[in-house]
């Protein structure tokens, strides 16, 4: 591989943005509420992964960033189908806590769809707007790529989980709330985490996918 882009530095890149996105997932079973406002505990999180996005989309390209993304989908999808195998396997005599594990990894699937379904769709748009971005936007103000992208991105992400998980069962107030909420508060970690896409150079040569 080309010493350009070394193993470590792609493993790195695409590991951790699919564990940020697994561990949004986990603990978005749990809601808070700060400031007057709920929102699921993995918002924090999940706010990071725009920015590690296009961090991986920096160093590696469209297609990498593409794939990460596909990628962490399936992983969270089969995350929550072996939870509910495991919650349903029978538990042994002495061991006492099935209802915690039922409590914390029994993901109500609606929820647990629309989330995967949200992330799924905001960063594919947030690929594609850093892509454009990237071509008009100078290296020296890169920040501006990752502002941009998250401007959309980052509601898109908002409305559609809010909607596709509480539609029907939250009113209209409510779910405006929920929206507006988890968008203030992913603007400003996503806005903190900024600096990251620093911390990796820009390569004008990407890794080519290998093809039989």
């Amino acid at each position: 591989m080309d010493k350009r882009n070394p193993v470590y530095l792609v493993t790195i890149l695409i590991g951790v943005y699919i564990a940020l996105q697994m561990i949004a997932d986990v603990t978005a079973v749990k809601i808070v509420e700060i400031a007057g406002i709920t929102l699921p505990a993995g918002t924090f999180v999940f706010a990071v992964t725009f920015t590690w996005r296009d961090m991986l989309h920096k160093r590696l390209g469209k297609e990498w960033a593409r794939a990460a993304i596909i990628a962490a989908a399936f992983i969270n999808l089969g995350m929550v189908l072996y939870f509910a195998f495991v919650i349903d396997l029978p538990a042994a005599g002495f061991w006492g806590n099935q209802e915690a594990l039922e409590t914390i990894l029994g993901v109500v699937p609606r929820i647990a769809i629309a989330s995967i379904l949200a992330e799924l769709i905001s960063e594919l748009v947030d690929t594609e707007i850093y892509h454009r971005l990237a071509a008009r936007i100078p290296e020296k103000h890169q920040y501006l790529r990752v502002l941009g992208s998250n401007g959309l991105s980052i509601p898109l992400d908002s409305i559609v989980f809010g909607t596709l998980a509480f539609a029907g069962v939250m009113d209209f107030s409510s779910l405006l709330s929920l929206w507006v909420g988890q968008t203030v508060f992913k603007y400003i970690v996503a806005s903190v985490s900024i600096p990251l896409v620093y911390l990796v150079k820009e390569s004008k040569e990407r890794l080519e996918f290998v093809s039989a």
